[in-house]
């Protein structure tokens, strides 16, 4: 702690760096989950039924890895905004309990 900064300042700093490094994690996290996610769609697909089937139904199955993937990011954030949310609270009681 820094006895130059008032403690609000030194909280809200700490909060910002907290929200930046989630947000730099949760991106990371929906990287890795759409490799995956196209690995398991070119593993699921066989090659025969690629050739046979047609455009629009290949562009239905690649739109439709991209929108897990999305979905997979944003409850990523709900859930580390919700744990994030449940420790703060839980401080709070603590320090209020004193």
């Amino acid at each position: 702690m820094d006895d130059d900064k008032p403690v609000l300042e030194q909280t809200t700093d700490a909060i910002g760096s907290a929200a930046d490094a989630t947000k730099e994690a949760v991106t990371a996290v929906v990287k890795k989950v759409r490799k995956v996610a196209r690995k398991a769609v070119k593993k699921v697909m066989p090659k025969k039924a690629k050739k046979t089937k047609k455009k629009a139904k290949k562009a239905s199955k690649k739109s439709s890895a991209k929108k897990t993937a999305k979905k997979a990011g944003k409850k990523a954030t709900k859930k580390t905004a919700r744990k994030a949310a449940k420790k703060a609270g839980k401080k709070k009681a603590r320090k209020s309990r004193r």
